[in-house]
């Protein structure tokens, strides 16, 4: 782990991956279509219709599936209240898809007693965005609900032996790649984590929430609070990182050690730790690994120390699920597969590949 001398070299960022090396350079999102996220809902009782003038389902919430281009979930979710005439509290969707991408997402609108009006407000939306389908659903939908994201990724420019490449996606499907966090999680240079580093005892509540109290306090954490959430999530997103690095290091990542935890059913995963209050729940060598990794952070294991945030457990290793690749005729490859929520493409992709992303510095919204 590095020293804590100033935010340049204050974090690790770039971690150690399962073959010991990159095996060639590409550069990724050279234009939206290069990354395409498609979300697999899975609901029980959701049932989408593509013909908008007949919306199938019943319930108090307007489900759209939205493509979008070059914009933020969060300011489209904002932009439909806007138009929806409803708070943003209102608005729902499964999780956070990217920015620079074509993305295919649903997102559910408070619209109680406006079933009759469904057919209009769709076509007004669809002036913004392309409505794919639509349905009337009995709640709103939250982070997580989805079944999973399917991707197809284009690499251009690649750089590097063919051979070896092939070689690293047949041994990526066979036994996946260190489940990192995404490097965009912590921020530029890590400035989320020295904001996490910075933040005094009273921004969080006693259960990981923002804290703040009495009106003003309730003002400051609408206005900061997700950050705070974000600088949180980012500190213990950091040493779970930091703990797989060191599995990947021992090359103990895909094996289980003396102290790891039991799952349901009695059977064991490969997991590291997702820090919380009380440390980890790991026992034994393990136990003693993941304490000895964040013991040399103290500026973010005193966050969990004043809230009562459960330690949970994050699997070492993901596998996509459905890998598929093709050359293209002008050398540059696409790949298609499927992962759970909580699992990064690029992380993946980082683990053969040294990413150049094209899309660092354009501003969209």
């Amino acid at each position: 782990m590095s020293s804590t001398t100033s935010p340049s070299d204050r974090w690790r960022l770039d971690w150690p991956t399962s073959g010991g090396g990159r095996v060639a350079s590409a550069k990724l999102k050279s234009g939206p279509e290069d990354f395409q996220v498609d979300e697999d809902l899975g609901l029980e009782g959701f049932f989408g219709n593509s013909d908008l003038t007949s919306i199938p389902g019943d319930g108090e919430h307007l489900c759209l599936r939205l493509e979008k281009r070059g914009d933020n979930t969060e300011y489209v979710a904002r932009e439909l209240a806007t138009l929806s005439g409803c708070r943003s509290f209102d608005i729902g969707f499964c999780g956070l898809k990217d920015r620079h991408a074509v993305t295919r997402q649903w997102f559910s609108l408070y619209r109680p007693g406006l079933a009759a009006e469904d057919a209009a407000f769709i076509d007004k939306i669809s002036g913004r965005w392309p409505v794919l389908s639509a349905c009337r659903y009995s709640r709103k939908l939250r982070r997580g609900d989805h079944r999973g994201n399917r991707f197809i990724i284009t690499l251009r420019d690649i750089a590097g032996d063919k051979a070896s490449v092939e070689a690293a996606l047949d041994h990526l499907k066979e036994q996946g790649a260190p489940n990192y966090f995404g490097p965009q999680r912590f921020g530029i240079a890590g400035a989320n984590l020295d904001r996490a580093a910075a933040m005094g005892p009273d921004a969080m509540d006693q259960r990981g929430r923002s804290g703040g109290r009495g009106r003003k306090g309730k003002n400051r954490a609408g206005r900061e609070g997700s950050k705070n959430v974000l600088y949180f999530s980012a500190a213990r997103s950091w040493l779970f990182n930091e703990v797989l690095a060191l599995r990947v290091e021992q090359g103990s990542w895909l094996t289980p050690i003396n102290g790891e935890p039991g799952l349901a059913g009695n059977e064991l995963e490969v997991t590291g730790p997702l820090w919380g209050d009380g440390g980890t729940s790991a026992g034994g060598v393990q136990a003693e690994l993941e304490q000895g990794v964040v013991d040399q952070a103290p500026a973010l294991v005193r966050l969990f120390s004043t809230t009562r945030m459960k330690p949970e457990r994050r699997p070492l290793a993901v596998r996509p699920a459905e890998l598929a690749w093709e050359w293209q005729a002008d050398g540059n490859l696409t790949l298609a597969f499927f992962l759970a929520p909580g699992q990064y493409a690029t992380t993946i992709l980082g683990d053969i590949f040294e990413l150049e992303d094209m899309s660092l510095g354009q501003h969209n919204n």
